[in-house]
């Protein structure tokens, strides 16, 4: 009897290590690999498992728009983003995507709930960035919403890391390096780096939506 046990035993481990194939659901070249296992054995080792990173070196993609991330993962793909804190991860990581597996990484990054970050900056930092954030020519909530949830093609940057929001509003000043936030170059070219921080500090504080 013990050993009947001991074979199934065997045989549930193996079917179950087959099921799971973890070198295979690593495979970026395979285009049977569901964008979920993607997402959630890949993906999330710099974006966390629901899209919420804990390093502020790479961005939250809980919530964000799916005609944002496509837009974002096939930029990379096709080298048309070329900031080096992307192109240096992403350009190796997407160059196989197919577009089902794109979209389907939009669609789950999408419907994850974005986390609360803690406040970053004192109130008068936080104050300072809202004025720029709603009075700004054009407001940042025109294009990302009022309360920077996103929209569309537009990035969600409500609770979005103040470090990251820097670095591409920086990107966005000083480069060509996203050409298809092209507009963000005139937005930010007469910020200084204290507005921008400012900036960056109140959508860290935003509440999540």
């Amino acid at each position: 009897m013990k050993s009947v046990y001991f074979v199934g035993a065997i045989a549930a481990a193996a079917l179950a290590a087959g099921c799971a194939n973890p070198s295979r659901s690593r495979d970026l070249a395979n285009p049977s690999v569901p964008a979920l296992v993607m997402a959630q054995q890949v993906c999330s080792n710099c974006h966390g498992v629901t899209g919420n990173a804990v390093s502020p070196n790479f961005p939250n993609l809980a919530g964000q728009p799916e005609a944002y991330i496509v837009s974002q993962l096939s930029g990379f793909k096709n080298h048309g983003r070329r900031d080096p804190a992307g192109f240096e991860y992403m350009w190796g990581l997407s160059r196989s995507l197919t577009e089902e597996q794109i979209q389907g990484l939009a669609s789950y990054y999408a419907s994850q709930t974005p986390a609360r970050q803690p406040i970053e900056g004192d109130a008068s930092r936080i104050a300072a960035g809202k004025a720029i954030f709603e009075g700004g020519a054009p407001a940042c909530g025109a294009c990302h919403g009022s309360e920077g949830q996103g929209m569309a093609t537009f990035p969600r940057i409500a609770g979005q890391h103040a470090d990251y929001v820097v670095k591409q509003m920086l990107v966005f000043q000083r480069t060509d390096e996203r050409p298809e936030g092209s507009v963000m170059k005139t937005v930010t070219h007469g910020l200084s780096h204290d507005d921008i921080k400012n900036v960056a500090a109140f959508v860290q504080s935003l509440p999540k939506r």
